[in-house]
């Protein structure tokens, strides 16, 4: 608890007190003369310190004006003297309010009131509304007058009690009172003990500070209370279908949402854990983990698909519409959580990735264009570690051992230091001193060279851009640069280690280290070379600060969605953050449902989902949804091919039975691989209106014959959380299944048996194929300490094998891992299949030709 004083102290006994009842009080004695500005900029400081419970004022009478008293936070008021205090406590909000320690001391003291007259003398503003209110609501008579007010002895002597709030002036008898009135001082001057009548008196003095204790005590189990999880008081949005269905743009737009502050409060957000980004968009502070750190997880659902086609399967709508299904339509507490896409797939051939149709996050333009910045955060850092490579390599290969190290430990005012980054890498390398007069030469050759092999970099600078000619580029061309010329490329932004890191840290001090463990290349002894080692590890933590909190918004019903951390299935792990399921796992409490999406294929996404996010998370799925289309089904049963833009064949838009059977396999394909890891399967069908009934039945029959525990049409697309509302209820029996859950692989296990594992028992492959390039660098990981973690396959997600062209269910071939690299900070080792590139290239026609902004109304266009 924390008081703020002007001039005056608080009552001398008041610390003893807290001290036993376990609070911790501050004064903040500001000067004499500040201005009521001042006092306000302080109050506003005060605020804003989650640390503090709650604020009392001791001011001059002079001072307590509205505009200071409102400065303070109805919540934090333990004076009741705010507008909204005294609002609440008119119109009698049960607890919502904490009465004046004045006022309070004054009803104390008188008991039986009902008919008698009060008569308020002096007083007036907060402290007059509230006697004259909590009087009478105990059934007293108030009148309030001046101690010059016409008619004050008449007044006086119809008086049962008098509460004076000023001293009474020697013009006015005591006479005046008629016998047995009781009389209050609330006077100021009956601090100094100075008596304003002569009759029978009663300073409210002491009893106001203990009123005063008391209103702090209240405020500070308030505190606590509104720590615990609070039940959701969520209003979702309707929904007003239209047939046939708008683009997804005009239905985000026709949307009203919900102002981000008022989401997060009905979802139990305190107003100290977040940090609003406009009017959607909200960032989630991490300190809601230390809250609710006792509250029991809810239900953790993932979302896979079968293997991925041209014509689409819906994996974040059917995402969307099942948490819209639980939340606005089963009464069920739930969160989606989704990866934030890139600007690459945006711009270039996929589109945005808010959902579609009538289950969408909104507002999509915002969702799907630059968000808060985290992947700005991501590109920035990323390229800042780049630099400080290529310049360490310079200034070693242009400077001497005592050059560099002038440098690298300047003598600053005349002090010569380490930073504490340097004082790590020294003990590092066995060097146990912390003078750096006191190093010897070979000591100090040892800290200021890296002798970085440049043929062995590995970590490549990032542009958040589908561009396929910086895949390959020479740096190092300027003069400037002395010869010291590279080939070297571009990744895109969310295929950087970090981003990686991102989505698998689970605090902001995990993630330091992991940024730390980065290894960006070998030095020439064949040791790997980290981010500690080049000193950026502290400046990269700074540049991520705020992209480690997760940023809260909304679908189109009003339910709430967690948007963070974006990397790609195909050659990363595929998964929204651990963070933002963790944070989403407490609010929704035991009985709720988070949902989150694995990219690509359950073969590609949901392994890795399963063998490295929830090793890195501790956490255990309760079910995974498996999406399907007809459609796409009918490709992988042979159906002909599909070109962006061309009209569908009629084998996609008429009946086939025989066509869907035979598809089939690839999803009875992907069953088995969830079958693998022990979790509950059910089939969510995507259903289009070119499907038939029988076709429909079809699938669902096949799927539950192959071992699902459901499998479910839905129409959310269309119809929004209604048309979900059956898949939601199969996820419901499904998650009170029991879960045998369990990897795939030992960790202990070689690398390259680990690789085996996954290519026989999740692709299907009959053996793998190691190139001499892989196996080396197999060889070389394992030699370094880096063998035992899990692997991150790097291939292409249009085929359970390695050759995008073949459909359905391939056999029989020998899996090709053509190089093998490692992402230590995020915690992976990643073999690469056959050919794969980081850098998308842009197509022929871009989105982007259909992109476009009102200069009028300032709306985007053409995001779909």
């Amino acid at each position: 608890m924390l008081s703020i004083s002007h001039v005056l102290p608080t009552f001398g006994n008041c610390l003893v007190f807290f001290w036993q009842v376990g609070l911790r009080v501050i004064h903040i004695c500001l000067p004499e003369d500040s201005s009521k500005d001042e006092i306000v900029n302080e109050i506003l400081r005060l605020n804003e310190d989650p640390n503090v419970q709650g604020l009392a004022l001791d001011l001059p009478e002079s001072l307590y004006s509205s505009k200071i008293l409102n400065a303070v936070k109805p919540e934090k008021d333990v004076d009741g003297l705010s507008d909204v205090n005294l609002g609440r406590l008119v119109r009698g909000e049960g607890s919502g309010y904490l009465v004046s320690p004045t006022a309070g001391a004054v009803m104390e003291l008188l008991e039986d009131m009902d008919g008698k007259t009060v008569l308020l003398v002096d007083i007036s503003g907060t402290l007059g509304s509230s006697l004259q209110c909590l009087l009478q609501r105990r059934g007293a008579i108030t009148a309030s007058c001046h101690w010059k007010s016409p008619g004050l002895q008449s007044k006086l002597q119809l008086a049962d009690v008098v509460v004076a709030g000023s001293p009474k002036p020697d013009s006015v008898p005591v006479s005046w009172l008629k016998p047995g009135t009781t009389i209050i001082n609330c006077s100021p001057d009956s601090l100094s003990g100075r008596p304003s009548l002569n009759t029978t008196e009663t300073a409210v003095c002491s009893l106001a500070a203990a009123m005063r204790m008391q209103n702090m005590v209240k405020n500070t189990e308030r505190w606590i209370q509104s720590q615990q999880l609070r039940k959701w008081d969520l209003r979702c949005l309707k929904l007003q279908p239209l047939s046939p269905v708008p683009s997804d743009i005009e239905i985000s737009r026709a949307q009203s949402p919900k102002a981000v502050d008022v989401l997060a409060k009905e979802i139990g957000l305190l107003t100290d854990e977040i940090e609003i980004y406009g009017q959607t968009k909200a960032k989630v502070r991490l300190s809601l983990l230390e809250r609710l750190k006792d509250q029991p997880d809810g239900k953790y659902v993932l979302v896979a698909g079968i293997t991925p086609t041209p014509l689409g399967e819906g994996k974040s709508t059917v995402t969307i519409g099942l948490v819209q299904a639980l939340t606005a339509h089963l009464k069920i507490n739930s969160f989606a959580c989704l990866r934030q896409p890139s600007q690459g797939p945006t711009f270039g051939v996929k589109g945005g990735a808010a959902g579609g149709g009538y289950a969408q996050v909104i507002p999509m333009e915002e969702f799907n264009l630059h968000l808060t910045g985290d992947i700005h955060a991501i590109t920035a850092a990323n390229n800042l570690l780049a630099a400080a490579i290529d310049a360490r390599i310079l200034h070693e290969n242009t400077q001497s051992d005592k050059a560099l190290y002038n440098r690298l430990v300047p003598v600053v005012k005349g002090v010569r230091g380490f930073s504490s980054i340097q004082l790590a890498r020294l003990r590092r390398l066995g060097i146990n001193k912390t003078d750096p007069e006191t190093l010897t030469e070979e000591e100090i050759s040892r800290f200021v060279r890296l002798d970085i092999d440049p043929s062995t970099i590995t970590w490549q600078r990032v542009v958040d851009t589908n561009d396929r000619f910086l895949r390959k580029i020479t740096v190092g061309q300027a003069n400037t640069e002395k010869g010291f010329v590279r080939q070297a490329q571009f990744d895109i932004a969310v295929a950087s280690e970090i981003m990686a890191i991102l989505a698998l840290t689970t605090s902001l001090e995990d993630m330091k280290e992991r940024l730390g463990k980065i290894v960006v290349a070998n030095d020439k002894k064949g040791e790997p070379v980290t981010a500690d080692d080049l000193g950026v590890t502290g400046a990269l933590a700074v540049l991520m600060k705020d992209a480690i909190k997760p940023t809260l918004m909304q679908t189109l019903e009003g339910t709430p969605v967690f948007v963070h951390a974006g990397p790609f299935a195909n050659i990363a792990h595929g998964n929204s953050s651990i963070l933002a399921d963790k944070i989403a796992l407490k609010l929704v409490g035991e009985k709720g449902f988070v949902v989150t999406e694995a990219g690509f294929g359950a073969d590609i996404g949901m392994e890795k989902f399963f063998n490295i996010k929830c090793r890195a998370s501790g956490l255990v799925p309760s079910v995974v949804v498996l999406v399907a289309t007809v459609r796409a089904l009918k490709m992988h049963g042979g159906g002909p091919s599909v070109s962006a833009g061309a009209p569908l064949k009629k084998e996609y838009t008429e009946e086939n039975l025989q066509l869907v059977a035979d598809g089939c396999c690839n999803l009875q394909k992907q069953i088995q691989i969830t079958q693998l890891f022990g979790v509950p399967v059910v089939v969510a069908l995507n259903v289009f209106k070119t499907d038939t009934p029988a076709e429909v039945d079809l699938v669902c029959k096949i799927a539950k014959q192959s071992g699902a525990f459901d499998a479910v049409p839905c129409s959310h697309w269309s119809d929004g959380g209604r048309g979900a509302v059956k898949l939601a209820q199969a996820v419901e029996k499904a998650a009170n299944q029991k879960s045998s859950f369990k990897y795939l692989y030992s960790l202990e296990l070689p690398i390259a048996e680990k690789i085996r594992v996954i290519a026989q028992k999740v692709y299907g492959a009959k053996d793998i194929e190691l190139s001499a390039a892989a196996q080396s660098q197999i060889d070389r990981y394992t030699r370094q300490g880096f063998g035992k973690l899990p692997i991150c396959m790097a291939k292409t997600h249009l085929s359970l094998s390695h050759q995008p062209e073949r459909k359905g269910v391939p056999t029989g071939f020998i899996l090709p891992i053509s190089d093998v690299r490692a992402s230590i900070g995020a915690g992976f080792i990643y073999p690469l299949v056959g050919t794969m590139s980081t850098m998308p290239g842009l197509p022929t026609r871009p989105c982007f030709y259909d992109i476009d902004l009102d200069p009028v109304t300032e709306e985007v266009k053409g995001l779909f």
